[in-house]
């Protein structure tokens, strides 16, 4: 039924590029780039074979999860581009923003719907390398900085994935198509690329060095896309990547569950530590981050991968909307002070993240506790119980910086599509649950005595203990604690070593190299003044490519 609409997901945003660099007012309804994507979601027709790019390439929607996880990307995008179309207006380097915000968004559109390894890999490349424009968006020193650092372990991690492609089709056969991987054996060296390379995308411990620089770096929406959804795309691939069972990735489990934990309490710790409510913020994804790779082994061990699946997809769903809210009412509160029905609204996602019971978090934590429980692991519950506490301490944290963040005086108030997109995903955690019928029976389930109290009680020891740092502001102690930098130190690291490199005895002399240096510098300006227009040259090719394998 129409195969050919899939199209539209990835070169709906490609093809908004050309009228946003040249009409300005297109840039006011470039929020709904993502629309397409989310009717298709829900026509859902027949997948498309492409067999002009390469074999085996596919796009559609092979299950259940890649159906949700389109719906809420989607939505996501479109709330966050609503608020940065009137957030951005007096941007004077708008048109950049928008620019590298489509390419990023028509990648992760693309690796939602890719049935094959090649298109999966294509859209995964395209958003991460370019997230890199939105991550220095501001120029500032900071920005610069940490896109640089991004930037570095973003071409590092796009070797060792394209290194685990190869070595995973290698061993299907040649078969490109993801189903058929789930069945097909996995090698040392291919686990280890995949691990790498989709992990420094997921931002777990220790490959998170990008993000507590890059978020503080990035404006709120594009913050907002990248913690809610892009980083999701780690997690995803080494689900769709790695076979659903072998005795290598079994004896493995026990390291990624230790790691994910590790990440789960790692990021709540140092995060505590921060001063910068952004930062804080990009620490609770390296926290929650580790809980999805926890989610991964259960999955990839349990008896019953199905319920384990829907665990995870419910809980990269519930992560990505309350911490888009976050995120964005961060960016809020810099510019204006929140009114009280405002810091009202910002506490939902935040308590959600918690596990408050009648939100999506606390029936994802119910059901986190249940499957760890039919894993034979009932000896974590414990664990999982104190992450509630630790994780609520944490946005606390970033909500009192928030608060004391916020200028002393109410200037003019934002525009109504600004409250209204920071608004619904405020109240998502909250709505989530009755719209839809699997969240729902797992909310109803937590309210139950015990589940109920079993929710609670974490969550009043952290309010206890906050209480207590308040009074007698324990936070001076490492108010001005200075802590160390490894992601800073690598990426200057790395640049002074490619720029210091020692020459060999039959190197070309220094003026010599000068004049290469004038020759190739003249040249590149001449091929920048012929493609000035390079861009949308680009789109009409695809386009005109796209119609040609139609035809």
């Amino acid at each position: 039924m129409m195969a050919w609409l899939w199209l539209l997901v990835p070169l709906t945003p490609l093809l908004l590029i050309l009228p946003t660099l040249y009409w300005q007012r297109a840039t006011r309804w470039i929020w709904l780039a993502p629309l397409p994507a989310g009717v298709l979601a829900l026509l859902q027709p027949d997948s498309l074979r492409l067999p002009g790019l390469w074999p085996g390439a596919r796009w559609g929607l092979p299950d259940d999860t890649a159906l949700a996880l389109l719906v809420f990307t989607a939505g996501l995008w479109l709330l966050a581009g609503l608020f940065a179309v009137w957030n951005q207006a007096a941007d004077s380097r708008r048109r950049r923003f928008w620019l590298f915000w489509l390419l990023a968004l028509s990648g992760n559109l693309l690796l939602l719907i890719a049935q094959d390894g090649a298109s999966f890999y294509v859209g995964f490349t395209l958003m991460s390398l370019s997230a890199f424009g939105l991550v220095i968006h501001s120029g500032k020193t900071e920005a610069r900085r940490a896109g640089r650092l991004y930037l570095q372990l973003a071409i590092m991690g796009e070797l060792l994935l394209f290194m685990g492609l190869m070595l995973r089709v290698h061993e299907a056969g040649g078969d490109m198509e993801l189903a058929a991987w789930q069945g097909t054996p996995i090698g040392t060296a291919t686990l280890i690329c995949l691990l790498l390379g989709f992990g420094l995308k997921a931002g777990f411990w220790p490959l998170h060095i990008w993000l507590p620089a890059a978020h503080p770096a990035a404006p709120p929406a594009a913050s907002a896309v990248l913690s809610g959804a892009m980083i999701k795309a780690g997690i995803l691939g080494l689900s769709r990547f790695l076979p659903e069972s072998s005795e290598l990735i079994g004896g493995w489990l026990p390291l990624l569950a230790g790691i994910g934990l590790i990440s789960a309490f790692f990021g709540v710790v140092v995060g505590l530590l921060q001063r910068r409510d952004k930062t804080v913020l990009a620490y609770s994804s390296v926290s929650q981050v580790g809980y999805l790779l926890f989610v991964l082994t259960l999955v990839l061990t349990a008896d019953t991968p199905a319920l384990a699946g829907l665990l995870l997809m419910l809980y990269v769903v519930h992560h990505g909307l309350a911490k888009g809210a976050l995120f964005l009412g961060a960016g809020l509160v810099h510019e204006q002070r929140l009114p009280r029905w405002g810091w009202a609204l910002m506490a939902l996602p935040a308590l959600a993240l918690a596990g408050l019971p009648l939100t999506s978090g606390g029936a994802v934590k119910t059901l986190l506790k249940d499957q760890v429980e039919q894993a034979g692991m009932a000896q974590l519950i414990g664990v999982l119980t104190l992450g509630s506490a630790s994780t609520l301490l944490l946005v606390s944290r970033a909500l009192w910086l928030m608060w004391h963040s916020q200028p002393a005086t109410r200037p003019t108030a934002p525009r109504l599509p600004v409250w209204l997109s920071w608004g619904l995903l405020c109240i998502a955690p909250v709505l989530l649950p009755w719209l839809w019928p699997e969240l729902r029976q797992a909310m109803l389930n937590s309210l139950s005595i015990y589940a109920s109290w079993a929710l609670l009680w974490p969550l009043l020891l952290a309010t206890l203990l906050m209480a207590v740092v308040i009074r007698f502001r324990v936070y001076r102690y490492w108010q001005h604690l200075r802590l160390p930098q490894p992601g800073l130190r690598f990426s200057l690291w790395a640049r002074r070593w490619l720029q210091t490199r020692p020459l060999s005895a039959d190197a070309p002399s220094l003026s010599a190299q000068m004049s290469t240096t004038v020759r190739l510098r003249a040249l590149e300006r001449r091929w920048n003044r012929l493609g000035e227009d390079v861009v949308s040259v680009s789109v009409w090719v695809i386009a005109l490519a796209v119609l040609w394998l139609l035809i």
